[in-house]
């Protein structure tokens, strides 16, 4: 079916605006992506998945401008010992950055890796073209096809310490492709951090290949600059005994869209995704999941928290899909808001498909206000009405943050959340 002549013009216009890079191994998936584009066009609001999210300034030519704001005094993950790799406005930073070499790991620039064979070559763009099924994700074929740079990281063994991708930005119109490929080998083990606002607009890719007996842990945390545009995919397989765990925090951010797609292929996988927003005014956070169980006794999680306020938007999508021989399938789904005030909405699409017989499924939504009898409980004991609320609201979101493993990342995120509450209510 031949796409309608405005997503057509749109999708056009967006390629023009972009150069198509070439040399090297990932030449046919690109091709192959650009390919794809054309067919499937950019999100429109008419796009069942995009029916919540105006995708219009993830998707036209010309990047909104958004304002650079000054750096945190204290930076996030600063007391953590780990590998730094940073970059600014999409582009690596050499110089800022750490010594790329960790035993157990290889870390090459997408950029600079050209050689006609390279173990990323079967990876790029894959798990991406595998998660087109059953939804289009127009956004991720996009950065497949154009992305700029990012990380190839192998992993062949348990490494000592995170790898911290840390993005900066110093112009007020930069628009970033940043596209990341992981494999980890069986056995091995990798955690992966991610903070910093990259760029005015950001399109972020990350393909993650989980083989037999390895882990994978993720924590991510999005915001500072507030009129910035963020679109994130995640692509994820996990093999037999596998595990794969990501958290993101966001705090800030005009327009936020986190995708993460997952297929549990090998038996008895764990896959655990979650996430944490405090969102005040010109705020609108988008979380789509879709996590597929294709093996028999995996577990899967899903746990989404949302504080909005000031007319903020919060918008959960979330589905778990049991394939036929999945049988003994663990599935967790919960998403619930808490609405600060009467203008600020929280709208939530929970999907199960299930197709084996035995298993274990639940999914939740809901949304509500502030606690009162717990707030004059506070109140009553001499806590004043805006510190009570930080608490009520800190424990809130506590169930997303214990899903972070590292007691140290948790105590970070609890701290950065805690700040922000603070800066909103002085």
């Amino acid at each position: 079916m031949a796409l309608p002549q405005t997503k057509q013009d749109l999708t056009e216009e967006r390629i023009a605006s972009l150069d198509l890079p070439s040399g090297g191994w990932a030449d046919v998936a690109r091709a192959d992506a650009l390919a794809r584009l054309r067919i499937m066009g950019l999100p429109t609001r008419r796009d069942e998945y995009w029916k919540y999210t105006r995708p219009d300034t993830l998707t036209q030519a010309e990047t909104p401008k958004a304002a650079v704001f000054e750096a945190e005094d204290t930076p996030l993950f600063g007391a953590v010992d780990r590998l730094k790799v940073v970059f600014v406005d999409g582009v690596f930073d050499a110089d800022a950055s750490d010594d790329l070499t960790l035993e157990g790991l290889t870390i090459e620039r997408l950029a600079t890796s050209t050689v006609d064979i390279h173990w990323a070559r079967d990876l790029y763009g894959k798990l991406e073209t595998d998660g087109q099924t059953p939804v289009n994700r127009p956004l991720a074929t996009l950065n497949t096809a154009f992305a700029t740079d990012g990380l190839l990281i192998h992993v062949t063994g348990k490494v000592s310490k995170p790898v911290n991708l840390i993005y900066h930005r110093k112009s007020d119109t930069s628009d970033a492709i940043l596209h990341h490929v992981i494999k980890l080998d069986a056995g091995a083990e990798l955690t992966v951090l991610e903070n910093g606002p990259a760029s005015a607009r950001f399109n972020g890719v990350m393909e993650v290949d989980v083989a037999d007996t390895a882990r994978f842990h993720h924590v991510r945390a999005q915001g500072r600059d507030h009129e910035i545009r963020t679109a994130t995919h995640i692509f994820a397989r996990l093999g037999t005994e596998s595990a794969f765990k990501s958290f993101t925090l966001t705090v800030n951010g005009v327009m936020t869209r986190n995708d993460c797609i997952i297929e549990l292929t090998g038996n008895d996988a764990i896959a655990h995704v979650a996430g944490a927003c405090v969102g005040d005014g010109d705020f609108h956070h988008d979380d789509t999941i879709f996590i597929t169980h294709d093996a028999v006794n995996c577990e899967s999680r899903q746990v989404f928290k949302k504080v909005l306020r000031n007319g903020a938007t919060g918008v959960f999508q979330g589905k778990i899909l049991v394939k036929k021989d999945a049988q003994k399938t663990d599935g967790y789904q919960i998403s619930q808001s808490l609405l600060l005030d009467g203008d600020s909405q929280f709208l939530a699409k929970p999907e199960l498909e299930i197709y084996a017989d035995d298993v274990a499924c639940s999914h939740g939504s809901t949304s509500g206000a502030i606690d009162e009898e717990g707030l004059f409980y506070m109140r009553a004991r001499g806590i004043p009405e805006g510190t009570a609320t930080d608490l009520l609201t800190i424990a809130f979101l506590a169930e997303a943050v214990m899903e972070i493993e590292d007691q140290d990342l948790a105590d970070e995120i609890n701290d950065r959340i805690e700040g922000w509450l603070l800066r909103r209510r002085g």
